[in-house]
């Protein structure tokens, strides 16, 4: 018997505008191709309204180009370029200059780039290396921005090898937070998300039973997840029973549910491109009194970390606040920091650790998610994704993180 009951309401609102472009056939490295806007075309793509936001977040980076010391910024992280173009390919190269913004595609891709990144020259390759190169003298880049973790020696190696007067400047750190805060649009987009996975979780919760499997159960959840609106899985479902369950990032196994269990759940959505991320703790059958106290330790630490949680606080004081709460007997089982950012990745932007230096700003959107974890017996996390507001914290998942007993 489930001991907690949950209701849901849908809070998504899209509407889109819809471009087309022309290809250039030609073989050379670069073909510039044109874009335009196509009234038909509408019924081929659909765009959410946040593309209107497009052209400041590309100006609000231009405007940081003299502190930067940089007249140009190139971009290899797929969400990065997405968030700044609205391009959802898995390939390309977005290079912005103070006054045009270029996406590089290989002939894969350059239809859908036309239709997609509206207002910004589109540009095919035919060799990723070239096209580059060839894009950064036609510029006349000098000192160029990078994300130096998004790229490989590999490729770095070929760009400076090839390009002898242009310098590359590692901008990682500068650039970790551009999607850290949401507008309006990614908010209800995330929103939405949310609402999707924590109505997976619930109704999967519903069909817990002794015998059924831990991989039974993540097959249900996706399928759930998708007949309910989601575009796809945000990671791997979670779903780790028993001994399985005290490690935190377990994979489903054939393993089936047995009484006295702690089921961890841990499951995302996405949705029009964005994440939802949240992990239930569910007891399946009677508990033992250790058991009982272990949850309610780590509710207190979740609770306690969300109460903290506005604008301008220390990421890291978070962080120090849930570990507070288990104190030197269950301290060394919790193995992992108290969140991260959620948005176009699960896990991004800022950190929510003991070693961060990230200051939480309002219109992040951040997970909270203490664990405990005993090796060979049974874990347990509690996880809820929050909005930072000024003066609190807003959650977007749903389900109840009281403990649910199935009987």
């Amino acid at each position: 018997m489930l001991r907690k009951n949950h209701g849901y309401k849908s809070q998504s609102k899209l509407r889109g505008v819809i471009p087309s472009a022309v290809r250039d056939n030609s073989t050379c490295a670069l073909n510039f191709i044109p874009t335009c806007r196509d009234s038909f075309s509408a019924s081929l793509i659909k765009f959410e309204s946040h593309n209107k936001n497009l052209p400041s977040r590309i100006s609000r980076l231009q405007q940081k180009f003299p502190a930067y010391k940089i007249d140009g910024l190139i971009f290899f992280n797929m969400s990065n370029i997405r968030y700044l173009s609205g391009f959802t390919g898995s390939e390309g190269v977005l290079l912005i200059n103070s006054g045009k913004t270029n996406l590089l595609v290989d002939g894969r891709y350059t239809v859908q780039a036309g239709l997609e990144a509206t207002d910004i020259q589109i540009i095919e390759y035919g060799d990723k290396i070239e096209g580059i190169i060839q894009a950064i003298k036609k510029l006349k880049l000098k000192r160029i921005g990078f994300e130096a973790n998004s790229i490989t020696v590999e490729m770095y190696n070929q760009l400076t090898n090839r390009i002898q007067h242009e310098v590359f400047v590692d901008l990682a750190d500068e650039l970790k937070l551009i999607r850290a805060c949401k507008d309006e649009t990614e908010i209800t987009l995330m929103k939405k998300a949310a609402e999707i996975s924590s109505s997976a979780i619930l109704s999967v919760i519903g069909q817990i039973k002794p015998g059924c499997t831990e991989k039974e159960l993540a097959l249900q959840l996706e399928f759930n997840a998708r007949k309910h609106g989601a575009d796809g899985l945000a990671f791997e479902a979670i779903v780790a029973a028993g001994e399985n369950s005290a490690l935190p990032h377990a994979q489903p196994t054939d393993r089936k549910i047995k009484k006295g269990d702690f089921v961890v759940i841990d499951f995302g959505v996405k949705y029009r491109g964005y994440c939802s991320d949240e992990t239930c703790t569910i007891a399946f059958g009677k508990l033992t009194d250790k058991q009982k106290n272990a949850y309610q330790i780590v509710k207190d630490a979740h609770d306690r970390a969300l109460a903290m949680i506005k604008g301008n606080v220390q990421a890291a004081d978070i962080d120090r606040c849930a570990r507070s709460v288990f104190g030197k007997k269950y301290g060394r089982y919790f193995v992992h920091g108290t969140g991260h950012g959620v948005g176009l990745e699960v896990h991004e932007a800022p950190r929510l650790a003991s070693n961060s230096a990230d200051i939480l700003m309002p219109q992040m959107v951040v997970t909270v998610e203490p664990g405990l974890y005993i090796p060979g017996l049974w874990g347990i996390r509690i996880e809820d994704t929050v909005l930072v507001k000024k003066n609190s914290c807003e959650k977007f998942t749903k389900m109840d993180k009281e403990l649910i007993i199935i009987e």
